[in-house]
């Protein structure tokens, strides 16, 4: 595609885009924190194993929509159609379903036991707060900005996670 932002972009590890990573890897993890706060809110016995596969099926389906999407905002009047770069396109976004996987290991780990439905929310929560430190660190690291900008930014995306966490202590 002679249009497509990501054909001269920097490249992360598998091949991926870099820019795909990281917008996987953030998008993946709030979605993650903002499902496992929100299915710990019902009412009836909880049911973690429930929980986590409807973040795994959240995750799949907009990693899915987002490849689509991206591929058919490249077509010209008579450019491409669906074809095989419409499902690379869809492949290509793994890391927003790798990013929800801490998430599912920890409500497994209530599954089996570890701790409380809740605990396992919480776990998540701390985790993929740090985590999204991490990804804006690695992002304004990966643009060439130093140290202290690069803190910065994943301090940001830190809030993003402090809001989750704060809306699901006004739920309780």
């Amino acid at each position: 595609m002679p249009d497509d932002p990501h054909q001269h972009a920097p490249y992360a590890p598998l091949g991926v885009p870099r820019q795909r990573l990281l917008f996987g890897g953030v998008y993946g993890t709030v979605l993650a924190s903002s499902l496992a706060s929100a299915l710990d809110q019902d009412t009836g016995q909880p049911d973690p194993r429930y929980d986590a596969l409807w973040i795994l099926v959240a995750a799949l389906t907009a990693a899915a929509a987002h490849g689509y999407a991206h591929t058919i905002a490249h077509w010209t009047a008579g450019g491409q159609r669906p074809t095989v770069e419409t499902l690379r396109s869809m492949l290509d976004e793994w890391p927003l379903v790798a990013a929800v996987a801490p998430t599912l290991v920890a409500l497994l780990g209530a599954s089996a036991g570890w701790w409380s439905e809740s605990g396992g929310v919480g776990v998540v929560l701390l985790v993929n707060t740090a985590t999204l430190f991490g990804w804006g660190l690695w992002a304004a690291r990966a643009a060439g900005q130093n140290w202290a900008p690069s803190c910065r930014v994943g301090i940001v995306d830190v809030v993003i996670g402090l809001v989750i966490v704060g809306a699901n202590a006004l739920t309780h």
